[in-house]
């Protein structure tokens, strides 16, 4: 009897979509960096393009920290001893290549401590607009057990994202994943809440943009953040 009630609990229990928190639609100074970063002329300064994604990454840090399990541990002072709560996760920070890596920096600000993966990915074109995602190389510490926050400035189609967080899991199942998108399409993040296992991920972004473009382009978007960030690539 008890085997068929598990069973039938079991059955009737609603799979919740993943979780998706969009710090851009509370009031805070994190939208002004968006701002800056979406600024056509604002923009033309790479140097504050960087320093804008790398605030936004320690913001984020900041809330997924809040998220994380804590206990109390003691700190010797030069007085005596004081009796911290601080986070008992083991963190790797984690970034596709290339327009990541301010975004993974201020992440880093934050979570000092943490292990470090990359992933090399880009979209290879076959024929005409058609294109798969390609990935050369990944670097990463074992996750088992681990939190991991892989992000990505931009957010498209998401099939890159999978296909990296997939990658990176050959190495280990994390613990949890905390993907950081600050801009994001809406058909990737209903793509994402499909393709990604709901338990394990969350999504956190700083803007939800609604149009995605034939040559998957995000629109208003804010162009690309790669070339942006560290000038034009042939």
């Amino acid at each position: 009897m008890g085997n068929f009630l598990d069973i039938f609990v079991n059955s009737t229990k609603t799979i919740l979509p993943m979780k998706v928190i969009n710090l851009g639609e509370k009031n805070s100074i994190l939208n002004r960096f968006v701002a800056q970063m979406r600024d056509k002329d604002v923009q033309k300064d790479s140097m504050r393009f960087r320093r804008n994604l790398e605030r936004l990454g320690e913001i984020f840090a900041y809330e997924i920290s809040q998220t994380m399990e804590y206990s109390e541990k003691p700190f010797v002072t030069p007085l005596g001893i004081a009796n911290i709560r601080t986070y008992d996760d083991s963190v790797v920070v984690a970034t596709i290549l290339r327009a990541g890596l301010p975004l993974h920096q201020g992440i880093l600000n934050y979570f000092d401590d943490a292990q470090n993966a990359f992933v090399a990915a880009y979209r290879k074109y076959d024929k005409g607009e058609d294109f798969h995602i390609n990935i050369e190389y990944a670097s990463t510490p074992d996750l088992t057990g681990k939190t991991l926050i892989l992000a990505d400035t931009m957010l498209a189609t998401g099939a890159s994202l999978e296909i990296a967080y997939k990658k990176l899991c050959e190495e280990g199942e994390p613990a949890h994943t905390h993907l950081v998108c600050p801009i994001s399409s809406a058909y990737a993040v209903e793509y994402l809440q499909k393709n990604m296992p709901a338990d394990k991920v969350t999504l956190w972004v700083a803007a939800i943009d609604e149009e995605l473009t034939s040559h998957s382009y995000i629109v208003p978007g804010l162009g690309d953040a790669g070339d942006l960030a560290y000038g034009e690539k042939k």
